[in-house]
């Protein structure tokens, strides 16, 4: 009998929770079961996912903002398909491989002119490791700089990088001499270089945890505090790049020119991992700088070609349907309509974002009684009343969302840049109708906020 994957999944549909429970991470099973997302989704097409009755949810995380295009995407099923049947050489260690040259080349034809090299590797956590290393091997310098609440990634590395705490917390001491300054803070960002000791400051030009824009001279001041004190400049547009916020890569938003450019996630298509850096001609040869040299950083799976062939799909589908333009509709119809009810419901402070990276946060109402509803889930866990918002929206309207970070009230949205007026018109009606519900006490949803109170707590006294 062949082997077949189609044959294991008939045998094992429902399975999978007993697997994780059994060999994986068990607790996320417990998350997943407590909070009623443990669904079998049995497949996907596009912005949607379908359980095994049937039923259509619509997916607005994407994959953490890897499907910018949605799931199984056609031409780039295709074109892995084709990279299956032509029998290439693959992962020849001592040899330069076609694709990676050619993703290489449409990749600098978006990004900034001053970039002109890449490097590849596995993923966006690779791709923060990777700058950090030509960072300080290209200045001679050792410390690194990044933001509070930053996410980078979670090898030791880019770790150290990461502004919240709780995914730091047990695993030090950390290995690298970091450290961090509040986001859209210029002030202690020039004291924190004027030593002129810190190889690079790395930064999300969106913060992906609670979605925080900059001012509008905060990064054009960043290039120039970068330059006047010998300090690279990195953009971690791992998440904001390749369309998400309106403009293929974020920082176009303020025409600024770092010195490297990291990028993951949506240049995979979801399919294989794939990362890269971008980068001036300065650091590449800093780095690789002798004949002896040219192996000192890389990844065996790095240029693989379907990881590559996957990144070229990626940026074709992106070009052909215009879905950097509407992923600034998109966003800019989700924004302005949900900003409708601003004033309407004491919970809700606003939404905001760029293009298709958006936040909705809530804030403590006024009256009096909102007011010790409110306090009530605070005191249990900060940031729980977010919960009786995202519980909700996938339970009762089958959209999938998440909190934006921990600790805080915002509920982050990074959905397709695919999605159709019917969507918009699903989500609109969705978040007014459960904001509206969060008002009604008592409600059913105060005893899914009492539940989770309960819940928080126990962990606290555990």
């Amino acid at each position: 009998m062949s082997f077949s994957i189609a044959s294991l999944l008939s045998q094992h549909r429902s399975d999978k929770f007993d697997l994780h429970d059994r060999y994986l991470n068990a607790q996320m099973v417990r998350v997943l079961k407590t909070i009623g997302y443990d669904r079998n989704y049995q497949r996907a097409v596009g912005q949607y996912l379908y359980d095994e009755h049937g039923n259509e949810y619509l997916d607005l995380l994407s994959g953490f903002g890897v499907y910018a295009f949605g799931r199984n995407h056609p031409t780039m099923i295709s074109a892995l398909k084709e990279v299956l049947t032509l029998e290439m050489p693959d992962l020849v260690q001592l040899d330069a491989s076609i694709l990676s040259g050619l993703l290489a080349q449409e990749i600098l034809t978006t990004t900034p002119d001053n970039l002109s090299r890449v490097f590849f590797c596995n993923s966006g956590t690779e791709a923060v490791e990777a700058s950090i290393k030509f960072a300080r091997y290209a200045t001679k310098r050792n410390r690194i700089i990044c933001c509070d609440h930053a996410y980078h990634g979670l090898t030791m590395g880019a770790l150290s990088l990461n502004g919240e705490q709780i995914f730091r917390d047990g695993f030090g001491p950390l290995l690298l001499d970091c450290g961090s300054v509040p986001f859209n803070d210029l002030a202690a960002l020039e004291k924190a270089l004027c030593n002129k000791d810190v190889a690079a400051f790395i930064v999300e030009p969106v913060q992906g945890k609670g979605v925080n824009i900059p001012d509008d001279n905060y990064l054009p001041e960043v290039e120039r505090l970068c330059k006047q004190y010998g300090t690279l400049f990195v953009a971690d547009e791992i998440q904001t790049g390749i369309g998400r916020t309106g403009k293929f890569w974020a920082i176009e938003h303020w025409q600024v020119k770092p010195d490297m450019i990291c990028m993951a996630k949506a240049l995979s298509g979801g399919f294989v991992p794939v990362g890269a850096v971008a980068m001036t001609q300065k650091i590449m040869d800093s780095v690789f700088n002798r004949m002896d040299r040219a192996v000192v950083h890389g990844s065996t799976f790095s240029k693989n070609n379907m990881a590559m062939a996957a990144g070229l799909a990626s940026l074709e589908i992106i070009k052909t349907q215009k879905l950097v333009e509407n992923s600034a509709r998109i966003g800019s119809e989700i924004v302005n309509r949900l900003n409708v009810v601003k004033g309407q419901f004491e919970f809700f402070k606003e939404a905001r974002g760029k293009g298709s990276m958006i936040a909705v946060e809530f804030k403590s109402p006024s009256s009096l009684s909102l007011k010790a509803a409110w306090m009530m889930l605070e005191t249990a866990n900060k940031g729980l009343f977010c919960q009786m918002i995202t519980i909700p929206l996938f339970k009762e309207h089958r959209i999938l969302t998440q909190v934006a970070g921990h600790g805080m009230n915002v509920v982050k949205l990074l959905p397709p840049l695919i999605l159709q007026q019917r969507d918009l018109d699903h989500i609109i009606a969705a978040f007014n109708k459960t904001i509206a519900d969060t008002h009604q006490i008592p409600g059913s949803i105060w005893e899914l906020g009492k539940n989770l109170a309960t819940h928080a707590l126990k962990a606290k006294a555990g």
